[in-house]
């Protein structure tokens, strides 16, 4: 992939104070409040840790969930355990464009770190604009006089067009840290250069986001096949004409996702074969998983592909050369309906091909499986990763593009 952004490699950061936005949005125990993964900052300690050890005056600028949920909080933890992670000592300012704030980022001495507050603690930041209009926020306005350079490491947020990821490229020569250029790379790399057959495995509960993907590497002969599973498979059983029963087209319906039925019917008519949905489901009746052929779903919600389709799609996976998996199969997290996601999970892993694991729920599911050093690559954003299997700009990558030089 020829790079059309700036990376840290550019900029000469000794004495120089760098904003660097990350993502270690974590899962946090709802009654103890403990963070209970902390993956995102091992992922982001090496862009941090080489910009210290450069003599960087290094401000970290990151997200903790969003208004309303339980999980939204300070991030005084965060920096405990990034202090841990880095064998480093990483300082914590409570607010982030205050008074105070500011002068804790003036008073850095090289190879020191600070962590600001949670940004989304500012409301303007959950508002989706323009760089240019990013640029004259609060935020932007208040810490750009402060720094010499911006470093966005934020991949799994790229996706979206908030003021800390896109405002301050405007004025502030910008690059990319080491996550988001090694996630661009890889994953584009994979596209431009996929080996046949061509394997997308698309699952999980945004059916907008596959379907766009599905049109795309069908479309540009990406993909050989697609196994569809989650409520992406419901939608296209429902769509190759198959009776899913009245509560799961409720679902489909209540979830305002009853136009993506017609729109896979359209690929199904497109493409044929190459569009593959469930042959079995598993349901729960009388507390039981129960699979069920899918010319007999009855009127029970579907919670996991079936054995059948599992050993189906096995096969495909075991086939291909090259395997996209975006979404898991079902409701993965009760143990009666983690077979499916399991056991493709395993198929992916002991397959010779390359492999490429979306972020979200499905890289958890393989972490959880102990799974993801036998991926070829298992990426740290499910939003920004369907997105660039959908060829679809992400708005973060763009404004590092396009950014002061």
């Amino acid at each position: 992939m020829a790079k059309e952004f700036k990376t840290i490699d550019d900029f000469d950061v000794e004495d120089k104070t760098v904003l660097v936005r990350i993502d270690i949005n974590s899962p946090v125990d709802p009654g103890s409040g403990i963070i209970l993964d902390d993956t995102r900052l091992k992922l982001h300690a090496q862009t941090v840790k080489e910009l210290s050890n450069k003599g960087a005056k290094v401000v970290l600028l990151a997200h903790q969930s969003r208004p309303g949920k339980k999980d939204f909080t300070t991030l005084s933890q965060h920096a405990e355990a990034l202090s841990d992670i880095l064998n480093l000592r990483v300082k914590y300012i409570d607010s982030i464009f205050s008074n105070s704030a500011k002068e804790a980022i003036k008073s850095l001495r090289p190879h020191e770190i600070l962590l600001l507050e949670n940004v989304r603690f500012f409301s303007e930041e959950t508002l989706s604009r323009t760089p240019l209009e990013q640029s004259k926020t609060h935020l932007v306005r208040e810490l750009t006089p402060l720094i010499d350079y911006f470093v966005n490491d934020a991949f799994a947020a790229a996706h979206r067009s908030q003021a800390s990821l896109v405002g301050f490229t405007v004025n502030t020569p910008s690059a990319a840290g080491r996550v988001m250029e090694k996630e661009l790379t890889v994953i584009q790399d994979a596209l431009d250069n996929v080996e046949h057959p061509c394997v997308f495995l698309l699952g999980g509960m945004k059916p907008e986001d596959s379907i766009d993907v599905m049109e795309n590497v069908l479309g540009n002969g990406t993909a050989d096949s697609i196994l569809t599973t989650g409520i992406v498979g419901n939608i296209v059983l429902w769509a190759s004409g198959a009776d899913i029963g009245e509560v799961n087209r409720n679902f489909i319906a209540s979830r305002g996702y009853e136009d993506m039925v017609e729109k896979a019917k359209e690929l199904i008519d497109r493409f044929g074969e190459k569009v593959k949905y469930p042959i079995d489901v598993a349901c729960e009746m009388d507390g039981e998983r129960v699979d069920i052929d899918y010319t007999e779903i009855p009127n029970e919600a579907i919670f996991d592909i079936g054995v059948k389709t599992i050993n189906y799609y096995a096969k495909e996976i075991r086939d291909a050369k090259a395997i996209f998996a975006n979404g898991p199969a079902g409701v993965f997290e009760d143990p009666n309906f983690a077979m499916g996601t399991e056991d493709l999970i395993n198929a992916i892993a002991n397959s010779n091909g390359f492999s490429l694991i979306g972020g979200g729920h499905i890289a958890a599911a393989t972490a959880g499986l102990g799974l993801e050093d036998q991926m070829s690559h298992l990426s740290s954003g499910g939003g920004a990763c369907i997105s660039m299997l959908a060829s679809k700009d992400l708005a973060a990558v763009e404004a590092l593009k396009n950014s002061k030089d």
